[in-house]
């Protein structure tokens, strides 16, 4: 089935690809993605960012042979492109949500889940408080601009159309899924540390003095000292999440490159 040549004449195919790729990222990346943002924003959004972009980035040659299903194929391929770089800057903050869960754990509140009706899931209370304070940061820091830059770079390293999904791409998911535990160990170490040095000192104050009943006051006590904890290191917690912003864009230049024509060479 052949395309009409008015349509390839006006450069109508290119933008599509663009609008493609502008709205698989805006899918799930963070801020952007959340459900209450209205969907008609994400599409104006997108729709804006497509018209900018269609005057001021270059445009390959786009090799269909004038076929709607080889246009379908590369309008399919210019959204799995946005939709991975979305996912890659989405998964630099599930290592919110990891540090999160491991502190509830520890700290006691591991049975206490507060629905996000948001993402219509239930999250634990210590990573939904980490990650609004996240976003809160990330705002602040300009993350969004630093997002929407990224964005624009993308068409550098991913010409349209050109896309390369191969072993790199592979290793580089894997890799980024590690990620996600090493920063959440690293987020929640501080309270963690602290309450495993609350557990040695109740054990040794449970052995010495074996009246005190240990499951009435070890319990609150490590509420207290988790909650302590986790106020004195909120300023570390800001700074960290400034890392987890520049590790985003490190991460989405990596993917861009190696999605990119000659799979990062």
């Amino acid at each position: 089935m052949e395309l009409p040549a008015g349509m390839l004449l006006n450069g109508f195919d290119a933008f599509i690809l663009i609008f493609v790729r502008m709205t698989g990222i805006f899918v799930i990346a963070p801020i952007f993605g959340r459900r209450n943002i209205p969907a008609y924003f994400k599409i104006g959004l997108s729709l804006m960012m497509a018209l900018i972009l269609i005057n001021t980035v270059s445009i390959p040659k786009l090799d269909y042979f004038d076929n709607i299903f080889a246009l379908a194929f590369l309008v399919f391929k210019e959204f799995i492109v946005g939709l991975t770089l979305g996912y890659v800057s989405y998964l630099v903050f599930a290592s919110i949500y990891m540090a999160g869960q491991i502190i509830d754990m520890q700290v006691g509140f591991g049975m206490v889940n507060v629905l996000d009706p948001v993402s219509n899931i239930q999250v634990p209370i210590t990573s939904n408080f980490y990650f609004i304070m996240s976003m809160l940061v990330f705002l602040a820091f300009n993350g969004h601009h630093a997002l929407i830059k990224a964005l624009f770079e993308s068409y550098s390293h991913i010409p349209l159309g050109q896309a390369v999904f191969d072993n790199n791409l592979m290793d580089d998911i894997v890799r980024a899924f590690g990620n996600i535990f090493l920063l959440g160990f690293k987020i929640s170490a501080p309270i963690v540390a602290a309450i495993l040095i609350t557990d040695v000192t109740l054990g040794v104050i449970s052995r010495s003095v074996p009246q005190l009943n240990f499951f009435v006051v070890g319990m609150p006590v490590k509420i207290l000292i988790g909650l302590l904890v986790m106020v004195l290191t909120v300023p570390i917690f800001i700074s960290m999440v400034d890392i987890l912003i520049n590790g985003m864009n490190n991460e989405m230049l990596r993917f861009m490159r190696d999605m990119g024509s000659g799979g990062g060479k």
